[in-house]
């Protein structure tokens, strides 16, 4: 067995791990909000007012901390008003973008906020610029925002909500160079400038404005849009998904998946090239990056609408998230906000769905090892790696170290590699450990999943492969595996 090793300095704090690099995105989009979140006819599923109350406790279960809503491509062709007020009167449009289906608005404003408050997390709100008006999104944030007796906010409180939701995530359009309509970058700032003058502050509240930023590595667009628009913005998003759409999660070849890790590595290029070019007009990183859509993107199951997007979650999926949040760790001074795609049976799904039952994927898991990173300031470390046996020059371990406010240093591992095991040796400066709790998730196989048939046939278990002594531990890293480890 190959030994490498890994160094973590206690005493050097490189910056603090935002809660919110742990988000997540639900959009109109399939089998995400209607029949998974959401549930319009299905009685028998315990639920709070239409929102399944296991999906909530999943949730709350690995501190979710942020929800994006309500796309993606459907949130530049949604019109607010349409989601208010008497369900059975409310307007029913065309999902022009996700299967052509009807789209009845029964899970709208209030419903999305109820469900954040009850998982007891930040809604994320992405504004229509496509499609919608200045003054359709300035009075959707006074309708969300304001205690002054407005006219709109005599239609909230007619609605049922008294006290605003002070709601501070906002999204100024969504993917503009796409879905979003097709514009140029110069366009898109101008337009960002006019609408962002009217998505006003109400009381004490200050809204997180957000821009449309790059898909994957369109440098140009970071470029003129920065060139643009560094006042009256608090961040700009990024999209990157892992494609591999010529076959179904469990089918993947070794090849590709080998190509899937190498796609989704390249997030820590994304973000250094485009924080670059942000730093040549914002020296002092001000405006952050929200990586607010990423994850894998494989071709649908078998039997679904290819427009629903449904796909199973393997331990491939395991392995590109704990790698993924590791690099959102590392560059957590540039990285505000992440949110993976998507929530529930959509694409990189934390929870899939049928009927009554619910299944917790290997990505679900990982967020659960994972979360003990938040608020916790991260550490200096390195580590010794090996290549992946591929021309993709992927690496084989990724890995974060953070130190809590009691002093205990939380470390999370994995391993890509489907075939060889790894000693890590971890030489600890600075403070003294003496006890160490260990947990893990892996398989002898990349594509296992977790079934409706066997739900828990991958999950989050206790770990005992180590030895801590004199400030150093020793802990075996199997193949295909994440490891999250506390020391005290």
């Amino acid at each position: 067995m190959t030994t490498l090793k890994m160094t973590v300095n206690t005493y050097s704090k490189k910056g603090r791990i935002s809660p919110l690099l742990y988000g997540s995105f639900a959009e109109h989009l399939g089998r995400c909000i209607y029949d998974g979140i959401y549930l319009k006819n299905n009685p028998d599923v315990p639920n709070t007012d239409g929102i399944r109350n296991d999906i909530i406790e999943a949730l709350k279960a690995i501190k979710l901390p942020v929800l994006r809503w309500p796309g993606g491509c459907f949130a530049d062709e949604y019109h607010w008003r349409d989601g208010i007020g008497d369900k059975s009167k409310r307007k029913k449009m065309i999902n022009t973008h996700w299967g052509g289906l009807v789209e009845d608005n029964s899970f709208g404003t209030h419903e999305f906020l109820q469900l954040c408050e009850l998982i007891g997390c930040e809604p994320y709100i992405a504004g229509n610029l496509g499609s919608g008006t200045v003054q359709e999104m300035s009075e959707w944030i006074e309708y969300i925002n304001s205690s002054e007796p407005s006219s709109v906010v005599q239609e909230r409180i007619a609605n049922g909500r008294k006290e605003p939701w002070n709601l501070k995530y906002f999204g100024v359009g969504n993917e503009n160079w796409a879905c979003g309509g097709n514009m140029r970058p110069q366009y898109y700032a101008d337009l960002y400038r006019r609408y962002a003058v009217y998505c006003r502050n109400y009381g004490p509240n200050r809204l997180y404005k957000i821009a449309c930023g790059p898909n994957s590595d369109d440098y140009d667009w970071t470029d003129k849009i920065m060139e643009s628009i560094t006042k009256d913005c608090s961040a700009i998003s990024l999209h990157h998904y892992s494609w591999m759409t010529s076959q179904r999660a469990t089918e993947l070849s070794k090849d590709n998946y080998i190509k899937v890790i190498a796609k989704s590595r390249k997030m820590d290029e994304l973000i250094e090239r485009h924080g670059n070019i942000m730093a040549k007009y914002d020296p002092e990183h001000k405006l952050k990056l929200v990586v607010d859509e990423w994850g894998t993107w494989y071709k649908t199951e078998e039997g679904t609408n290819p427009r629903f997007l449904h796909q199973q979650s393997t331990m491939t999926d395991a392995i590109v998230a704990a790698g993924t949040l590791d690099i959102f760790n590392s560059w957590c001074n540039i990285v505000s906000m992440a949110n993976i795609a998507q929530t529930v049976n959509v694409l990189q799904a934390v929870i899939l769905t049928s009927g009554k039952q619910l299944i917790k994927t290997p990505t679900y898991h990982v967020f659960d090892i994972y979360k003990e990173h938040q608020n916790n300031m991260l550490l200096e470390s390195y580590c010794e790696n090996k290549r992946l046996d591929s021309d993709e020059q992927v690496n084989a371990i990724s890995h974060s170290a953070s130190i809590k406010e009691d002093g205990a240093v939380f470390i999370t591992l994995s391993n890509a590699s489907l075939d060889k095991e790894y000693e890590m040796d971890i030489e600890l400066f600075g403070n003294h450990y003496e006890n160490a709790e260990a947990n893990i998730l892996a398989s002898d196989n990349y594509l296992s999943h977790n079934s409706y048939e066997e739900p828990e046939k991958i999950k989050k278990e206790a770990y005992s492969q180590y030895k801590l002594s004199d400030n150093r531990l020793f802990i075996k890293l199997p193949a295909c595996s994440v490891i999250g480890m506390v020391l005290k």
